[in-house]
């Protein structure tokens, strides 16, 4: 039997925390929820915002379409999660995917394919669809949750692991690692992990660090590096590629190709811990993403490659993102990882280092 003090004590935290998470839910339709995502969005001061540490747009078209076949279909869909900053702008907590889709779709950027109910609507854009069937798809609300402003980022990043454990964003390494053992998931998790410049160069969000995200990011650089300069990911997804590339990698994995690749890993770290004030992130406060990660590790690697002497002079990463057209290269935004923008981004980075 639990004493007074102590059903006093489990009270007290109970309302103390739940102080700290203040919110009130809200529905927009499509049409404004799109508008306020894509408005102003090249110069990252849209309403509607993406955070960093949510850039890799992970869903594959087919996954994309099945949302818009659901919402076509009057099928109820997760709730949306965002959170209010003192500039009245709402981050994305949990759901990003959802709002890209439907801005690549009403944008007409995605084209529906293999829909098992609506096959009617297979290889169709937004723009195919009749006025009056554009026009229900614009008005369908969608249901959020919206945190105050008052709700700290320790809040927001607990809401979105709480919401996320288990999720594509954060479970593929941890699956690979239990579904392809071998010695190239070995090197990985036990040798180029453990690199030390890795872990300064290349800092984590407070909702990937446990999530073995440096590991991710060491297998994107090999993927990467070894497809270059044709990726097949266009319509699966880069979660499929980088399970195949494991998968065979494996199987193949020697003993001179692991010294190849060590040092390879060891000398791009080098340089940008040389030469990128910032290591892997845009500026020095911020912690990094994904793709800007993927386009200076392999764009690095490439320009090393490429037998000619590199000016070392110090790179400020966030002077690049001044160029509009590298900067909606790294947005995330949708399809980041479609073949053509993944080599424009590398060779972005491998061209700045030669050239300069």
């Amino acid at each position: 039997m639990l004493s007074e003090q102590k059903l006093t004590d489990i009270e007290k935290q109970i309302l103390d925390e739940k102080k700290t998470v203040d919110y009130d839910t809200r529905e927009f339709t499509i049409e404004f929820l799109v508008q306020k995502y894509l408005t102003d969005i090249d110069t990252e001061e849209n309403d509607i915002f993406v955070p960093e540490y949510q850039r890799d747009f992970v869903w594959d078209e087919v996954r994309q379409s099945r949302l818009i076949e659901s919402i076509t279909l009057g099928l109820p869909i997760p709730i949306v999660f965002m959170a209010e900053d003192a500039q009245g702008r709402l981050e994305i907590v949990d759901g990003s995917q959802r709002i890209r889709t439907l801005a690549a779709f009403i944008s007409n950027e995605l084209k529906l394919m293999r829909l098992e109910k609506l096959t009617e609507l297979n290889e169709l854009k937004f723009e195919d669809l009749p006025k009056s069937r554009q026009k229900k798809i614009k008005n369908t609300p969608i249901r959020m949750i919206v945190l105050s402003e008052s709700a700290t980022e320790e809040v927001r990043n607990d809401l979105f692991e709480r919401i996320n454990r288990g999720s594509d964003l954060l479970r593929n390494m941890e699956k690979r690692k239990g579904i392809y053992p071998g010695t190239f998931n070995d090197f990985i998790y036990k040798e180029c992990a453990k690199n030390e410049l890795l872990v300064k160069l290349a800092p984590l969000g407070k909702s990937v660090i446990n999530r073995q995200e440096h590991e991710e990011l060491i297998l994107r650089f090999f993927a990467l590096m070894d497809s270059y300069p044709r990726f097949p990911t266009y319509g699966r997804g880069i979660g499929v590629m980088l399970d195949e590339y494991m998968e065979a990698k494996n199987k193949t994995f020697t003993p001179d190709e692991k010294e190849i690749k060590q040092k390879q890993f060891n000398d791009m770290l080098k340089f940008v811990d040389e030469v990128f004030e910032n290591g892997f992130r845009k500026t020095n406060g911020n912690s990094i993403t994904r793709i800007l990660f993927e386009a200076i590790s392999v764009g690095v690697h490439l320009a090393l490659q490429n037998g000619n002497a590199l000016n070392t002079s110090k790179i400020d990463g966030g002077e690049w993102m001044k160029d509009q057209q590298f900067k909606r290269l790294i947005s995330g935004t949708h399809r980041t990882h479609s073949p053509d923008k993944i080599n424009k981004r590398i060779d972005f980075v491998k061209s700045k280092l030669i050239n300069r």
